[in-house]
């Protein structure tokens, strides 16, 4: 049973993950504020300090997530983005920690014609808009780490998140479908990195079997074994 560290437990997705995952891990989730009732929850600031050194310790893999908490500040959304994930990954880099799976979001790849067949290949198109760029920076960190340091980053750029039976779009994702990514990624023996190449970073678009899905899953289906369920 590993031992998984899920940031940003105050968000629904995190919660789900957690719960879905803990029959297989021993979960511990953190937040930079106090979030009640969550089992094995840990306020962490993600400072430069050995409180986020204490937090990842003996950890065998991290779910951070890019999607920051929108009712913060613009300033403190893009500090969150860049230097409360630098101080983590530099914790996980310091602590030993072997892989960080990294939620990025799809909305990167909107920029493109919907007509388009758009894969892991392709720039990202990210816009001003805040949650749109702090996932594009949070990428930007996490690749820095992998190409520099002893740290496997698996980014899953996620669709959007459908959940309650809300209506798909044609890059929906299921909260069923992204347990099974995250599950998949936290694994994974992932040999051909990003672009083709052999690389401790890693990209995978992830969304649902839906209509007219607009993203190509087909790199994670080949190197996660990632089967979004037919509906």
């Amino acid at each position: 049973m590993a031992k998984i560290l899920i940031t940003n437990a105050s968000t629904r997705l995190a919660q789900h993950l957690a719960s879905d995952l803990a029959t297989e891990h021993d979960m511990r989730l953190t937040d930079r504020a106090p979030v009640s009732e969550v089992p094995g929850f840990t306020q962490c600031d993600l400072g430069h300090d050995d409180s986020t050194n204490s937090l990842v310790r003996g950890m065998d893999a991290i779910v951070h997530s890019g999607h920051v908490d929108p009712t913060d500040s613009v300033s403190d959304q893009i500090d969150a983005a860049t230097r409360c994930t630098y101080n983590l990954l530099q914790a996980a880099t310091d602590e030993g920690v072997p892989r960080l799976v990294f939620l990025s979001s799809l909305t990167l790849m909107h920029g493109y014609d919907e007509n388009f067949a758009v894969t892991e290949k392709w720039r990202p198109t990210p816009t001003t808009e805040t949650s749109n760029l702090c996932c594009h920076l949070g990428e930007f960190v996490c690749r820095e780490f992998a190409r520099e340091r002893r740290l496997e980053v698996e980014c899953l750029r996620l669709g959007d998140l459908a959940w309650d039976g809300a209506p798909a779009s044609t890059s929906a994702l299921y909260p069923d479908d992204a347990v099974d990514a995250v599950r998949k990624a936290l694994t994974a023996d992932v040999s051909e990195g990003y672009a083709g190449s052999v690389t401790a970073w890693n990209v995978f678009h992830i969304q649902s079997a839906v209509p007219n899905a607009r993203f190509l899953t087909a790199t994670a289906n080949r190197q996660l074994g990632y089967e979004p369920a037919t509906r």
